[in-house]
């Protein structure tokens, strides 16, 4: 799976650490070469091809991987509130979007695939406007000083870079700010090394390992 944007500290500075548009699996990645494509795997988007630009390690989630979590998801997407963080080329909240989430934020770090993630959100749109919004900051200090909306998000995906430490901190403020719903679903994929540490009150769903990835669904019960 890729690795796509960098999250923000608490400082308002620009972080020095890579985004998850340079990582791959924690290392220093190469360009693609040019224009990738992305295609949409299901709903009513399916099929819909989508450029993917050439960035460092900016490799969208393959559809095989897409294909699990969505049906591991079910019904649990359409009319859903989604929150794709280190969105990258947007590939999981766009799968979202084409299954009928009520509205779908990404956060991406890296401005120039920010532009590119809102130019394939265009192109879906047509002559419509979807319900999905991009916002280019890096992920912890967004979660840390943005207003969640009243009531929580109902799936949030969250795919930091490898080897860079951000799965635990975004966990514990997507919880501690009030980001998430009573009975919310969080997908997490690190490193297949790393035991993430997640709130106690989340619930392990599901699980897969691919490689050098583990994915983790979770379902948020309210604290006692």
């Amino acid at each position: 799976m890729k690795k796509r944007a960098t999250s923000k500290g608490p400082t308002r500075g620009k972080s020095s650490a890579p985004s998850r548009s340079d990582m791959q699996s924690g290392k220093q990645s190469q360009s693609t070469g040019g224009a990738g494509r992305l295609r949409i795997i299901g709903g009513r988007f399916k099929r819909r091809l989508l450029t993917v630009i050439d960035a460092p390690g900016l490799r969208p989630t393959p559809d095989r991987v897409r294909e699990t979590l969505y049906n591991w998801l079910g019904v649990h997407v359409g009319g859903a509130r989604v929150l794709d963080l280190f969105a990258g080329s947007g590939a999981l909240g766009l799968e979202a979007l084409s299954r009928e989430a009520a509205h779908v934020t990404f956060v991406e770090r890296d401005s120039r695939v920010a532009r590119a993630l809102q130019a394939n959100l265009a192109t879906l749109a047509s002559d419509e406007s979807l319900p999905a919004s991009v916002m280019s900051n890096e992920t912890i200090h967004w979660l840390d000083t943005a207003q969640p909306p009243q009531g929580g998000m109902d799936l949030v995906l969250l795919d930091p870079p490898f080897r860079l430490d951000l799965a635990a901190p975004s966990c514990a403020l997507l919880e501690s700010r009030h980001w998430l719903s009573d009975s919310a679903m969080i997908y997490l994929e690190v490193e297949a090394s790393l035991d993430p540490v997640v709130p106690a009150n989340w619930q392990l769903h599901r699980e897969s390992r691919a490689g050098d990835s583990h994915g983790r669904l979770y379902q948020r019960h309210p604290p006692a």
